[in-house]
């Protein structure tokens, strides 16, 4: 063996990531490449050329995690990794798949970039999440996408008060608060209609979601600024949801603070695409018609007699 290893974690809720995950295990061990799998997942892969590891240590000294399924995989493979600082590499099983760098048919191809480590690596920002009450904390969590405060009883609005940087900003009678990072600004900030932001913008995102309100746009505020929502009492129970997975409670009189993650993710890239072709492809956006920049000629060739000269190029 080379001294490397990968770990593989995949949706084994699907046939087709099961069988992706056994492809990966074996071109990875071809090359000489130690292969670890969550030991909650090894009984479905099956696969004897890798090692079952528990999850709160799969991902130390790992070289990287290959995630196959979607989104969601990969978002519940960044609990993993976010402490080890481990990059993510996802291979795209599921519908958009914004997270993942690689689609199934390039799965082979995949795999020999990592035999390679011809890879580049990209930090994203993260949120972390304080939730207090009558002035104590009462649970800590982060996300990657979005922390989301919600309505936790479908028949009556949520009462809360937003404040940004310690000064009051509005109060909304809405279904919840959506906090997020420009990486979650295509999930569910954008169903909520919020802005799509470029991962390389440092911003949080706050929007709010069917707010009853004149003054309920989407915000976008600073990096270093400290996000609170509070659940105003005598409102229904709130929840916060983090990147959909993680869950508190929030009573009435709850108040959810949300600054920048002191810890970013790291995701594993192949292609140096720009992100607007990542949009346009994800979201089979409509670019017929497009021609493109006017593109100047390396060596423009001298004008001829009675041709106009820019003011620039006159001797």
């Amino acid at each position: 063996m080379s001294g490397r290893s990968v770990l593989v974690v995949a949706h084994t809720g699907r046939p087709e990531a099961v069988r992706s995950a056994q492809l990966v295990i074996e071109r990875l061990s071809e090359a000489g490449i130690a292969v670890r799998v969550l030991d909650g997942e090894a009984p479905d892969i099956g696969c004897a050329g890798a090692d079952a590891v528990p999850g709160a240590v799969a991902a130390e000294d790992a070289e990287v995690v290959m995630v196959l399924g979607g989104d969601g995989t990969l978002l519940r493979a960044a609990d993993l990794t976010r402490t080890s600082g481990t990059p993510l590499l996802g291979v795209n099983l599921g519908h958009v798949g914004f997270l993942a760098e690689a689609e199934r048919d390039d799965l082979a191809a995949t795999v020999d970039r990592v035999v390679e480590r011809r890879y580049d690596v990209e930090e994203r920002m993260t949120i972390d999440v304080t939730v207090r009450r009558n002035g104590s904390v009462t649970g800590t969590t982060w996300a990657l996408n979005e922390a989301s405060i919600e309505k936790a009883e479908r028949e009556r609005m949520l009462e809360v008060v937003a404040e940004i940087d310690g000064r009051p900003l509005s109060s909304w009678g809405c279904d919840g608060v959506v906090c997020a990072t420009p990486t979650g600004s295509t999930a569910y900030a954008f169903s909520a209609g919020g802005p799509v932001v470029w991962p390389e913008v440092e911003a949080m995102l706050v929007v709010p979601i069917s707010a009853h309100s004149l003054f309920s746009r989407p915000l976008v505020v600073s990096p270093r600024s400290l996000v609170a929502v509070e659940v105003q009492r005598g409102t229904p129970r709130a929840v916060l949801w983090c990147d959909g997975r993680r869950t508190l409670d929030l009573p009435p009189g709850a108040r959810v603070e949300v600054r920048r993650g002191a810890v970013p993710v790291r995701l594993a890239r192949l292609h140096l695409t720009p992100f607007t072709d990542r949009l346009v492809t994800k979201f089979g956006l409509p670019v017929t018609g497009w021609r493109g920049r006017v593109r100047q000629p390396a060596h423009p060739s001298p004008p001829t007699d009675g041709e106009a000269v820019p003011d620039g190029q006159r001797g």
